[in-house]
């Protein structure tokens, strides 16, 4: 069964070509949401609600139809965060013909005059609003596409607590149809009620200096209760991890969370689960993730090696606590495939004869690091060390 996708914008009928009106017609069954399916006509074809939520019903809705020539009604651009996406990753691109429409991003930057190479695009769709704090910069721009009409002044809020309430928001509502809208402020005391839900909103960013996207933040950045790898040894492992573009991550130990989050924000696209052992930890991570604009980072409660049954398999594991439980690293490096990345800390001489160990069977580079920070000796300064850390990275062959 091959399922033609149709993007459709606020216009509704009269803003369709004449490809993705004849895909309508020819269908026998049409889903969409209630607002797509009104701005059709009826036809010779069933139309269709999507059921809520939609996701879990998705197969058995499909498999019902099975024989039957079935369009989808998308918002736009079906591959923007939309419909589109989620049925080719279903059913692979040869069972998916897609008729784009005119994007609300591309419309939306079209009002605004905004170049596409200089715009950053958030999605708070079936997503928090956190993730907009991990695209903020002096002068940035960023547009969030709304998961209804409490989002603008969602995010206002968070810009606000986060230092940028000084930012210029702008939503346009309704982009492309008889009831398109533009209302304008700033975040911090964002004067508009809530409006309609089909709304993009621009954000001119102004504020304070953002933290980089780059590893090593401030220890300060996070919340902790002193379990954390530390910024410089932290810095060295994600240099080892290497994080790319839609890489998962196994942070196992995680303590605060902290390389998780900064794997993460490494790229949009990159996922990490962070598995500790102890809830007040694992909430500490939650909160960490949510402040530092990662909130999607997994948090899984519980012990490794037994925790990590189960889990989609990682490109990269960081095992920053534990290492000296019996088995665990052996079972993190049999979860990676080809290529995948082990980084594992020591500051204990068990732990380190574990990695002592890894490195004579595997390989890989096994390193000391040790800082030392300045500070007041007395009327002078002198170098104060911090704990020396054991570091192994092997490379799965």
């Amino acid at each position: 069964m091959t399922i033609a996708v149709v993007g459709i914008g606020a216009e509704g009928w009269p803003g369709l070509g004449p490809h993705a009106r004849a895909e309508i017609a020819a269908c026998d069954v049409l889903f969409g949401g209630p607002r797509q399916l009104d701005l059709v006509p009826e036809g010779d074809y069933a139309k269709t609600p999507w059921p809520s939520p939609l996701l879990p019903a998705l197969d058995d809705l499909l498999a019902a139809h099975a024989g039957r020539r079935v369009c989808v009604l998308a918002s736009g651009d079906p591959l923007l965060s939309g419909i589109g996406g989620t049925l080719v990753r279903r059913l692979g691109a040869d069972r998916v013909r897609i008729v784009p429409g005119v994007s609300s991003v591309a419309l939306a930057r079209a009002r605004l005059g905004w170049p596409a190479e200089e715009t950053e695009v958030v999605s708070a769709v079936g997503r928090s609003p956190h993730r907009v704090l991990r695209a903020l910069g002096a002068a940035r721009r960023v547009l969030v596409l709304s998961a209804g009409a409490a989002t603008p002044g969602e995010v206002a809020a968070l810009l606000t607590e986060h230092g940028f309430g000084a930012s210029r928001l702008t939503v346009l509502e309704e982009l492309g149809g008889t009831a398109e809208r533009r209302l304008d402020g700033t975040a911090a005391g964002w004067p508009h009620p809530p409006g309609a839900a089909l709304n993009v909103l621009a954000v001119e960013c102004a504020g304070t200096r953002p933290l980089p996207p780059l590893p090593g933040l401030p220890d300060t950045a996070f919340e902790h209760d002193g379990q954390l790898t530390k910024r410089d040894v932290r810095a060295a492992a994600l240099a080892r991890l290497a994080p790319a573009p839609g890489e998962l991550l196994w942070d196992v130990g995680a303590g605060a969370g902290s390389v998780a989050v900064e794997w993460c924000r490494a790229h949009p696209a990159n996922r990490a689960i962070a598995v500790e052992s102890r809830p007040e930890r694992a909430a500490r991570i939650g909160r960490n993730a949510h402040r530092l604009g990662v909130p999607d980072v997994r948090v899984v409660t519980g012990a490794a090696p037994d925790a990590l049954a189960g889990l989609d398999p990682p490109d990269a594991v960081f095992l920053g606590g534990g290492v000296s439980v019996p088995g665990l690293l052996d079972a993190c490096w049999a979860a990676l495939g080809t290529g995948g990345r082990l980084v594992a800390n020591a500051v204990t001489l068990e732990a380190e004869q574990v990695l002592a160990r890894a490195s004579a069977e595997r390989g890989g580079e096994l390193v000391r690091i040790s800082v030392e920070a300045a500070a007041p000796l007395g009327r002078l300064t002198g170098w104060t060390p911090s704990r020396a850390v054991t570091q192994w990275c092997g490379v799965k062959p």
